[in-house]
């Protein structure tokens, strides 16, 4: 690289941050936020809270499926591969891109059921996010996980720093993350955030490949059919939570200022429960006779490195960390939710076989 052109490109990342500083404090205009991986669970609906803060054509909605009609008419969604530095690139110069929310990821089961693309996606993927960042003088928000803890890590009221060896490979890349993060945070000033997410439980789209996916599934279960066979044992514990506060604590810390922040990756935790919890409280609010049975599989292997609890004092104290809702509080709305998804399904079914049954016999 000529020398010249080495000296302008911190110059001109100061300049970059520097704006969008400005723009900031004066109010005069927000920032432009780009989502990767916005069709999935947690995207679209970070999408929708980044465009009811900032405006509809300041946050730019990607991924690489084909958004439904109504994601696209939302906002500006374009196609963006993360694999893909040069057009990512162009996506953040054509839209004057300051912000990248980075959810472009392979989850724990299905990176473990592909490890060679977990690798490319999560490590490779956020390499090109993190380098445009360093070019280009952008903030960047990319979620770490429980997942990035392992089998020597303590168990209950993990902190923040502590022993991290996970074995699989959606918690090795998350760890690869979080230390490149601060690495280019320290060396070159890229403003880098991360928070550990715990199980994130949602109605609002399918389960995404997790080894927390039981604590969706088992909603769909309940409802279409009363019973529920869950891939992890009874006695199982996992952190959770509710979208809407993973969302709320996600803008938190996208929005906290530079200097409120003590350290770049936070752990989260809003409650945690078992298996056998959670099906006790859905007895309780939906069905007494909701029938469960065990039958664990790989992902069980998974779930048994990862904490119980998070200690997660830092995050309340740095950016207001304030989580609202607990094991009843997520099956009342899962319910509430999916139920008359179902009524409108059972009742489409009952319909459509009334048809059948009254229509003309055809005699050949």
């Amino acid at each position: 690289m000529p020398a010249a052109l080495s000296m302008a490109m911190p110059a001109r990342r100061a300049f970059a941050r520097a704006a969008l500083a400005r723009r900031l404090s004066t109010g005069a205009q927000p920032p432009r936020v780009l989502v990767t991986g916005s069709l999935g669970q947690l995207g679209s609906t970070m999408v929708d809270a980044l465009r009811a803060r900032f405006g509809q054509a300041n946050v730019v909605a990607s991924d690489i499926r084909k958004p439904a009609p109504s994601q696209r008419a939302s906002g500006p969604f374009v196609y963006a591969d993360v694999l893909n530095r040069r057009a990512l690139e162009q996506v953040i110069v054509d839209y004057g891109i300051d912000w990248v929310v980075h959810f472009s990821a392979i989850l724990s089961a299905a990176g473990e059921r592909n490890p060679a693309l977990g690798l490319d996606v999560n490590i490779n993927g956020f390499q090109n996010v993190l380098e445009l960042a360093r070019v280009h003088g952008l903030r960047v928000l990319s979620p770490s996980t429980i997942g990035a803890f392992g089998p020597t890590t303590p168990k209950d009221l993990t902190p923040d720093l502590t022993i991290m060896r996970p074995n699989t490979i959606y918690g090795i890349s998350k760890v690869h993350m979080e230390l490149l993060g601060e690495y280019y945070c320290e060396k070159y000033g890229v403003d880098f955030r991360s928070l550990r997410y715990p199980g994130i439980i949602s109605a609002d789209s399918p389960p995404g490949g997790g080894t927390t996916d039981y604590a969706i599934d088992i909603f769909h279960a309940a409802l279409k059919h009363n019973r529920y066979t869950c891939f992890l044992q009874h006695d199982t514990r996992l952190p959770m939570a509710y979208i809407t506060d993973c969302v709320a604590g996600t803008m938190q810390l996208l929005e906290a200022p530079q200097d409120a922040l003590t350290q770049r990756v936070y752990n989260v935790h809003a409650c945690d429960f078992s298996p056998e919890e959670l099906v006790a409280e859905v007895r309780r609010q939906h069905s007494a006779d909701f029938a469960i049975e065990y039958c664990p599989d790989f992902r069980q292997a998974i779930a048994d490195t990862w904490p119980r609890t998070m200690a997660d004092a830092p995050a309340r104290r740095d950016w207001g960390w304030n989580p609202t809702l607990g094991t009843a509080d997520i099956v009342r709305i899962m319910l509430a939710k999916l139920h008359p998804v179902y009524e409108q399904a059972a009742a489409a079914a009952e319909s459509s076989a009334a048809a059948e049954a009254e229509a003309p016999a055809v005699v050949v």
